[in-house]
């Protein structure tokens, strides 16, 4: 740890410009995922603008709790199942896996495709339940 603070104080313009390089990774990955809402955020969407919740995970865990009224459409079957879901294109969808990580790829190609209004639930379906929030079983 000496020799690094050492290097960094010594190689200041470098490690300054290895510093912003690694701010603007992030940066970029982060808007290339999309947006991403909170739970109570997601609540409002769901009930003010009737947004549709896309529930990305495989059929045990969507068995096993997903959101009242989510459409269950796993990420693997996301590009056969497009046409079914053009009549949301204008509308809000709100993309959700188990963590939040895969949604950032769905909202992707979406986007790609014409979805103007798509944004990620923050946490995923972890999160919605950190924040005691109620789930169904099929």
């Amino acid at each position: 740890m000496a020799r690094f603070l050492e290097f960094t104080s010594n190689n200041w313009q470098l490690s300054s410009l290895i510093f912003s390089l690694l701010v603007a990774l992030f940066w970029v990955e982060s808007l290339r995922q999309g947006r991403s809402i909170s739970s109570s955020q997601a609540t409002l969407l769901m009930n003010k603008q009737q947004a549709l919740v896309l529930d990305l995970r495989d059929n045990a865990e969507f068995d096993a709790g997903h959101i009242v009224g989510a459409r269950h459409v796993p990420l693997s079957g996301l590009p056969d199942q497009l046409r079914l879901l053009k009549e949301y294109q204008h509308k809000p969808v709100i993309l959700v896996c188990k963590l939040g990580q895969h949604s950032g790829a769905a909202g992707k190609l979406l986007r790609q495709q014409g979805f103007t209004n798509v944004v990620r639930l923050s946490g995923g379906i972890s999160g919605w339940l950190g924040d005691n929030l109620p789930l169904v079983k099929s």
